[in-house]
């Protein structure tokens, strides 16, 4: 809590600086030429002294409130998309703005996602982040354009607003690459029924990576269903009795690799002794659970978030414009996460 009996000259005093600079490092002026050292010594002498910049009167002369709104498809009550807005506060504070969150639901009628994004709007906030539970095309308000606004793990089909997504397809060819390594040649893809942007992406990878290792990717195992547990187990199945099955699968998510664990099981195939399994999204409560526990690639959910903050808060201090940034959605890696499930084929 800022002392109301210390000022601005004494945190200079403190710091050994002017008091311009005091008022340039701590109302983050851009344009201000003051080193990362001096910055430090600003900030530290201000924390010890318990003084903080009178908001009001910064938001008066800037016009700005220091807030940012955030619509969250769902993602606020989903443990590993709730890391979005994790990355994002934690960004958006470490730059002097605080986060407004409206969860809304990916069923919402356009209507009712143009009001939450009024209510946004009514607080005057500075920005907006819109954000998804999954990778996903979307209609988006009208209103969404009335300040900066940057999407995350979603692109728009107008193509106007910044989008962050992850890489799906280098994703996947990450997977594959990890099996090729272990000296797999027989792999198969438990893919998802649904038609979005992962499904094809991953296919894509998948398809690419075997190329690229000299095997036929589109004449590759590919057996698809819902991206759940039974769909998984369903597919592996199919793809499990049949002569000359794969040493390896790559599931389109952990739960479907869930599936393939139970269909492994049922035909008596050990994992990872005769059977390597891979996923994606590193669900950790699924993933670090399963006995052996998952390899799979993780999306980059606080990563997302943390970027779009600050892309977001660039656009509005003026340092940077959202117009090439709305060009192509800006892709983020899908890092391998080892665990247990990957051995070399059985001879």
């Amino acid at each position: 809590m800022s002392n109301k009996n210390v000022g601005i000259k004494d945190v200079a005093q403190a710091a050994g600086v002017s008091v311009t600079t005091v008022s340039h490092v701590l109302n983050d002026v851009a344009y201000a030429r003051v080193s990362p050292e001096t910055k430090e010594r600003v900030r530290a002498a201000a924390a010890q002294l318990g003084y903080g910049p009178n908001r009001l009167a910064q938001a008066l002369r800037t016009r700005r409130t220091g807030m940012l709104g955030l619509v969250s498809e769902d993602i606020a009550t989903t443990p590993h998309a709730g890391r979005i807005i994790l990355g994002a506060d934690e960004a958006a504070r470490q730059r002097g703005y605080n986060l407004m969150i409206i969860n809304t639901s990916a069923s919402a009628s356009l209507e009712s996602r143009t009001a939450d994004v009024g209510a946004l709007l009514e607080r005057r906030v500075d920005g907006i982040l819109y954000a998804t539970m999954y990778h996903r095309n979307v209609d988006l308000p009208a209103n969404l354009g009335a300040v900066p606004s940057v999407l995350v793990d979603s692109v728009s089909t107008s193509g106007t607003i910044p989008a962050v997504v992850p890489d799906e397809e280098g994703g996947a060819r990450t997977a594959v690459a990890a099996l090729l390594q272990a000296g797999h040649t027989r792999i198969g893809f438990l893919n998802n029924t649904d038609d979005v942007p992962a499904t094809h992406l991953r296919l894509r990878g998948f398809r690419a990576a075997l190329d690229a290792a000299g095997l036929d990717g589109g004449a590759a195992w590919v057996e698809s269903g819902p991206s759940e547990v039974q769909g998984g187990y369903e597919a592996a199945i199919r793809l499990l009795i049949r002569r000359g099955a794969p040493t390896a699968l790559f599931c389109y998510n952990d739960r479907m690799a869930m599936g393939a664990y139970r269909a492994a099981a049922e035909l008596g195939i050990r994992i990872p002794d005769e059977l390597s399994v891979v996923g994606f999204d590193d669900q950790q409560l699924i993933a670090a659970n399963l006995h052996p526990a998952l390899t799979t690639v993780a999306l980059p959910h606080y990563e997302m978030g943390a970027w779009a903050a600050g892309q977001l808060i660039d656009a509005i201090e003026g340092t940077a414009t959202l117009e090439d940034a709305a060009r192509e959605p800006t892709l983020l890696d899908c890092p391998l996460v080892v665990r247990d499930s990957v051995a070399a084929p059985k001879a």
